[in-house]
């Protein structure tokens, strides 16, 4: 009797374990992002680079035609910046930290991405010395509803 339970419990703990693997995006699938950038903006790659410090693998694509991505994904147009990414199907839209999308692929909100609208000084990749300024890290659906995720002052 004693020896069926332990083969149950080791059949049980194994099944939870496939099924975590199964469930749980993995440390690379999460990591991976497509960034859509203007060719000749130079503050996009300043946001990669914090991206990859901070473990995402970004693949850029770079296209003359962002808007056109931006509207694809329904980006509302008070919020775009000058790159789009797409991680896990969610929008990035802008200068967003890095802490601000993981938390954004740990919670999994029903949401269609987040933005921070603009080029505020400070976010990554828009660094200028000591001077930042405050900006919002925003939510949006495709229906255009949009609610404020994170809010940074200086």
């Amino acid at each position: 009797m004693k020896d069926w339970i332990k083969r149950l419990a080791i059949g049980l703990i194994t099944l939870g374990a496939v099924l975590m693997l199964v469930v749980s995006p993995s440390v690379a699938e999460a990591s991976n992002m497509t960034v859509y950038r203007d060719p000749s903006c130079n503050c996009c790659g300043g946001w990669i680079d914090h991206l990859v410090e901070e473990g995402f693998q970004p693949t850029e694509i770079s296209t003359a035609d962002v808007e056109t991505v931006k509207q694809q994904h329904h980006v509302p147009e008070n919020f775009t910046s000058c790159h789009t990414a797409i991680v896990q199907g969610y929008v990035i839209e802008g200068h967003v930290p890095a802490a601000d999308i993981k938390r954004l692929l740990a919670e999994r909100p029903e949401v269609a991405g987040i933005a921070v609208p603009g080029m505020p000084v400070g976010t990554p990749g828009m660094e200028d010395g000591d001077r930042r300024d405050s900006f919002t890290v925003f939510s949006f659906d495709q229906a255009g509803n949009t609610a404020m995720v994170n809010q940074y002052s200086f």
